[in-house]
């Protein structure tokens, strides 16, 4: 083995050229592996945050006429006790109720959500999206949104009155204002504490839904089914993003798909060009190959030769690969930037993915020698010599 790889070491250091034009195409195909396969997985992060990152991902309502969860708090403490597929991060419970906010010749029809808090505030970050005043911390307080604030000519410390189906009048105070970041619900949502909502919709101690996210969020449904499972009320219904979002499912596949068919046909490229390469290295090397065999040297250590020359290859041409992905990762954040500054996509790095495409790298140039190895264990030394 020794001798294989001093020999390999050897024919490499012979053609510089020729070495660092594979090393070249090598590091080339891992970079755009790495890049490609980061900007994917970057691009789907910013996708899912976006559509689900702020919103529930399992959710457990009623199927009864009046929709109302009785029992909510023993619920929750059932699904915090259970061993899911994959830990929540979030458990929140929220009592939502229809209603009508009269203005001027208009009525607006609104959702007001009471919102368990602080629980809350892992799912929708309420806490965060204040830009002006604070929680509701007693009853009757609400927040209203900023394009509803602007539409209706609503301030801070002021007052709203709201319609509820029933024909009943309440009046809440404003003790804040939000942005959601999404003009429809900045538009149709009020949020309060549960006691509020309870209290507007008569709802007494009951909630509309219970709110969960997870940590894996493409394990929400397998965490939906066991939850289903273990509640088996056939009262309350066990929904999962994923079964409300086929489009963006379908989207993200698709994105996945076309990422594994780039990287495998840059592998099939690279693999390609390592073959040929190594085997007009056979042709040159022909010669001092047949005088080796004639001194004495066995089959199998030729085509080794060549295996370690495919290994060798595989090795520097991914660390440089590497490096040379990183710098288009550096590249591509400092300037394909928005108008405030901030990558257009967020790249996400997964060390994971970045070994996973060095060691497949590796893999193929090794193989691609095999072709060149098994030609060069086939060569008679007397023909060799005989032929020049």
């Amino acid at each position: 083995m020794k001798l294989a790889l001093s020999i390999a070491f050897r024919f490499l250091s012979s053609s510089k050229a020729q070495t660092l034009l594979i090393i070249l195409g090598i590091a080339i195909g891992v970079s755009v592996q790495v890049f490609i396969g980061s900007l994917i997985q970057g691009l789907q992060k910013d996708l899912v945050n976006t559509t689900i990152g702020n919103s529930s991902q399992v959710t457990i309502t009623s199927n009864t006429p009046d929709r109302k969860i009785e029992n909510w708090q023993e619920i929750q403490e059932k699904v915090e006790s259970l061993q899911l597929p994959t830990p929540l991060t979030a458990l929140s419970a929220s009592a939502d109720v229809p209603v009508f906010i009269s203005s001027g010749d208009r009525t607006i029809s609104v959702l007001l959500r009471g919102l368990q808090f602080p629980q809350a505030n892992s799912i929708y970050g309420i806490d965060t999206r204040i830009i002006e005043g604070e929680l509701p911390k007693t009853a009757d307080e609400v927040l209203i949104g900023k394009d509803l604030k602007d539409e209706l000519g609503l301030q801070k410390g002021g007052q709203i009155t709201v319609i509820t189906p029933d024909r009943s009048i309440e009046t809440l105070k404003i003790v804040g204002v939000f942005d959601l970041k999404v003009a429809s619900l900045n538009k149709s949502w009020l949020i309060s504490s549960i006691a509020t909502s309870q209290g507007v919709g008569k709802l007494g101690d009951s909630v509309t839904s219970i709110e969960m996210q997870v940590e894996e969020v493409f394990k929400a449904d397998e965490d939906a089914t066991a939850i289903s499972s273990a509640l088996a009320d056939a009262k309350l219904d066990v929904t999962n993003w994923k079964a409300q979002n086929e489009d963006l499912l379908t989207g993200l596949n698709g994105q996945s798909v076309s990422s594994i068919m780039i990287q495998v046909f840059v592998i099939i490229a690279v693999s390609l060009g390592i073959a040929s390469v190594l085997a007009i290295t056979v042709v040159q090397k022909s010669r001092q190959i047949g005088i080796l065999k004639a001194m004495g040297l066995k089959d199998s250590v030729s085509s080794q030769v060549f295996l370690f020359q495919g290994l060798t290859l595989g090795i520097i041409g991914a660390v440089v690969g590497i490096a040379f992905g990183f710098l288009l990762i550096l590249m591509f954040s400092t300037f394909a930037v928005g108008p405030d500054g901030e990558p257009v996509v967020g790249i996400y790095v997964n060390y994971g993915f970045i070994m996973l495409s060095a060691f497949i790298a590796i893999g193929a140039s090794t193989i691609a020698a095999l072709v060149p190895a098994r030609r060069s264990s086939k060569l008679s030394p007397v023909e060799v010599i005989r032929n020049g």
